[in-house]
């Protein structure tokens, strides 16, 4: 079966609220992680259903198109006479926006999560090939152009190590049309251990509260914690199409993920991801990586 493939870069424009549920550890409201990383990502289904919103929001609720794209209603009658031809994976973190204490801030990722971008565009025979020869040691950080001082990220303190980082960089410019000066300035590549610290805990946490319109004060148990992706944060996720799986339609793999990576983002490069919508949450920039 043929397949075609693209990946699609997300750039925060806004916070993201992409939320998991309650938890334990002091935080109502978390965001979504990887089980096995606690890195932070946005599940493939709440991509799809955001991908789905978009399109039904541009070509009407009930045009045709849709059920072939991504499938029937799933609450309607006719949920289980084909799936949709469009795969969608989850949204990967690649770059984390982390508070400098020495300079602006910066954008920071580690070797592992280079290597699975790299493995991604290889799996969707992308050609795209990125710096996979980065190794810092816990108390390193690499960047583009060499710093003066050491660079404080958080409460932690690296030396710096300038490294050639130029295929990372134009690659990561296609994926979300970063200018390459801003790339060069601030991409910072820390030990996977040290960006797992990050990761966890460098990620906002905001108190909200509910004021009762007559007394103009907190309702009563009214507070709650809820995390976010900062702006900034940079993305990526995976689109796979096969040709349409419903039996009245013979729609080429081609056109269903021109469906998306064309029809849909082509005059507007934008895409609004998990809650709080009404708030301004949630949008972000889309740049498409077709084979």
């Amino acid at each position: 079966m043929t397949t075609k493939n693209a990946i699609l870069g997300l750039w925060a424009q806004a916070s993201i609220h992409a939320g998991a549920g309650s938890s334990v550890d002091g935080v109502d409201l978390p965001i979504q992680r990887e089980g096995h990383s606690a890195w932070p990502c946005v599940f493939g289904s709440s991509v799809k259903g955001a991908l789905r919103t978009k399109t039904e929001d541009k070509l009407g609720k009930n045009n045709p198109s849709i059920a072939y794209v991504f499938g029937p209603d799933s609450t309607g009658d006719n949920a289980s006479e084909h799936a949709g031809a469009l795969l969608v994976s989850d949204a990967k973190l690649l770059l984390l926006p982390v508070r400098s204490l020495t300079s602006h801030f910066k954008w920071v990722t580690c070797p592992a999560l280079l290597q699975r971008l790299q493995r991604d565009v290889i799996r969707l025979g992308l050609g795209l090939k990125i710096n996979d020869d980065v190794a810092p040691q816990k108390s390193e950080a690499v960047v583009a152009k060499t710093h003066d001082t050491d660079l404080f990220l958080e409460e932690y303190r690296f030396t710096t190590r300038a490294q050639n980082l130029t295929a990372l960089i134009e690659v990561i410019n296609q994926l979300t049309d970063i200018a390459i000066e801003d790339l060069t300035e601030q991409l910072v590549i820390v030990h996977n251990d040290q960006f797992s610290y990050l990761a966890k805990y460098a990620t906002p946490v905001t108190p909200h509260i509910a004021i009762d319109n007559d007394s103009k004060t907190v309702k009563p148990g009214a507070l709650w914690y809820e995390e976010t992706l900062p702006p900034e944060t940079i993305l990526y996720f995976a689109l796979s199409a096969h040709r349409s799986r419903a039996k009245d339609s013979d729609i080429s793999a081609e056109a269903i993920l021109n469906c998306i990576t064309q029809d849909l983002f082509g005059a507007s490069p934008y895409l609004q991801l998990g809650g709080n919508e009404t708030v301004g949450m949630g949008w972000c920039k889309v740049t498409v990586v077709e084979a």
